[in-house]
């Protein structure tokens, strides 16, 4: 049993162990893989791991002992599934691994741009509070969150924790899903109500056709001029330029993005360079616990395929 790790870097840049996975059979490990060298080397492969290293249906017609695709990852687009289903190669993802880090990270975002943290630290530093003719002082206004309203577009794991979050710091919580269910003090609304009520709006919707640019101009102009925008979920739910123009122009207070449209990005995303917009490099997911666990339902899945039985298959 050969497996190939196309892309292991980011869920194990070496902080964890592969011991687990090489128990299982013989294993190559690569940290990343461009696609011109991924046929080259999952070519004698059955069981190849990767996380955003595309398998489409070209690669796969170069793969002839290919049998099972592990997704590192919730989300499976970088896999061809119809072509896998054809083929009949199973296809595993690895769900709700990081719920815990990716609500932590959505917060931390908002705290940022409440609380303007990086901003008083830096002027501490440079010396302003050695300096200052009071005991206290602030560089920005800070903005409490008790009392305010969120609106949570997206109501699976992470958006219900979102929502229990929230609750513990006072505020209102809005959701809107597409199968709405009873949730302690959440009011579920339209789309279009959840914007122009939130003072906060945090996606944590998958990204498909119908969610595409979800933050769109004309959402943007629902909102309050002292609202936020926070995106721990796809870049593409965001227009970006749109986003960009509202947080120039001073129609909505700031933006937290810890994902972008493309990845890494291009020098001129107009949000690089727009006014109170946080940007992190797709981290969110990223704390050693959210990796243990990534690794760990793998290599269960894996584990799972091995005896004949199917965990959390996709194909």
């Amino acid at each position: 049993m050969k497996i190939v790790v196309l892309d292991g870097h980011a869920a194990n840049p070496g902080d964890l162990s592969w011991a687990p996975f090489e128990a299982l059979g013989e294993i190559e490990i690569f940290d990343r893989t461009p696609r011109e060298k991924t046929v080259q080397r999952a070519r004698d492969a059955e069981i190849v791991l990767t996380n955003k290293t595309v398998i489409d249906r070209e690669i796969m017609n170069q793969l002839p002992t290919l049998r099972y695709i592990g997704v590192l990852a919730t989300g499976y687009n970088v896999v061809d599934i119809e072509a896998a289903r054809e083929k009949d190669i199973a296809v595993t993802n690895v769900p709700a691994y990081g719920t815990p880090s990716v609500v932590q990270a959505a917060f931390a975002l908002l705290f940022e741009l409440t609380n303007k943290v990086g901003l008083h630290d830096s002027s501490v530093h440079k010396g302003r509070w050695t300096q200052s003719p009071d005991f206290s002082y602030t560089e920005s206004p800070l903005v409490e969150l008790s009392g305010l309203t969120i609106g949570i577009v997206g109501f699976g794991a992470i958006g219900s924790s979102v929502a229990k979050v929230a609750q513990a710091l006072g505020m209102r919580v809005l959701a809107a899903a597409r199968t709405p269910r009873e949730a302690a003090g959440v009011t579920f609304v339209d789309v279009d109500t959840l914007f122009s009520e939130s003072d906060v709006v945090t996606l944590h919707c998958p990204l498909t056709s119908e969610t595409a640019n979800l933050v769109n101009a004309a959402r943007l102009a629902l909102m309050k001029p002292s609202a936020y925008v926070i995106n721990t979920g796809r870049g593409g739910l965001v227009d970006e330029v749109a986003l960009a123009r509202a947080l120039n122009e001073g129609r909505i207070a700031g933006a937290g993005v810890d994902v972008l449209s493309t990845e890494p990005p291009k020098a001129g995303n107009p949000l690089l360079s727009a006014k109170h917009c946080v940007i992190t490099p797709h981290v969110a997911w990223a704390t050693k616990a959210s990796r243990e666990r990534l690794l760990q339902i793998a290599l269960e899945n894996v584990r799972g395929f091995l005896a004949g039985r199917f965990v959390n298959i996709v194909s």
